[in-house]
């Protein structure tokens, strides 16, 4: 039985307060993320997949792979969509100490840094903590340092192996509400369910009325 839920309920949301879950809006607007980035295998196909439907979108990038694939990042950043922090490492914060931890994030933070100097872009400070754990005071050190913690109201659960893209589908399509945080990954993990499940949903929405855009928070 899975112990996660697609939607995030609201007395979670209550409990962490001070974390983005959602985005308070009555237009028809909704935020895909796409976490563990930049990837060979479909962070083009993404972007490409994109493009296609006018959408944008909001990056959380792994710093180890913004540094094996520094092209791969830069077409993020040539497609204006919006860019956060993933951790350098993908690391558990439940398993993690607090100097451990945020002395991670902050090494990712110097690669997109880097990789962002002469763009005249501002830096980006959202992070979204790796499978979601972060411990109260990991993240009170993070808040102090500007971040903006964003997790998500909605859950694909595109990375799942054991349910089938329908279902992948169904998550998105059944939870999505206007101004919703929605998570995918561009990861080779779940490129067959993202594969299936992203054209139908910029499909899906785009035929209610709705637009697509990057997190700017």
């Amino acid at each position: 039985m899975r112990i996660v839920p697609v939607k995030t309920p609201t007395v979670v949301k209550k409990l962490l307060p001070d974390y983005i879950w959602e985005v308070s809006t009555t237009d028809k607007v909704i935020y895909l993320t796409f976490d563990d980035g930049p990837t060979p295998e479909i962070t083009n196909w993404t972007l490409n997949t994109l493009k296609e439907y006018n959408a944008q979108a909001t990056f959380f990038c792994i710093g180890n792979n913004i540094k094996k694939y520094p092209e791969i990042f830069h077409n993020i950043l040539d497609q204006d969509h919006a860019i956060g922090n993933h951790s350098n490492t993908h690391l558990k914060g439940w398993q993690t100490n607090k100097k451990e931890y945020v002395s991670d994030i902050q090494n990712c933070q110097n690669i997109i840094n880097s990789e962002i100097e002469g763009r005249n872009l501002t830096e980006p400070k959202m992070f979204r903590p790796p499978y979601g754990q972060i411990k109260p005071k990991q993240g009170k050190a993070l808040l102090e340092l500007n971040y903006k913690i964003i997790m998500w109201n909605v859950l694909s659960f595109d990375w799942d192996n054991s349910i089938n893209p329908e279902t992948c589908l169904n998550n998105v399509t059944a939870k999505t509400e206007p101004g919703s945080i929605i998570v995918f990954h561009d990861s080779l993990k779940a490129s067959k369910n993202l594969k299936y499940t992203l054209p139908k949903i910029l499909e899906y929405f785009g035929k209610k009325g709705y637009s697509f855009k990057s997190l700017n928070i």
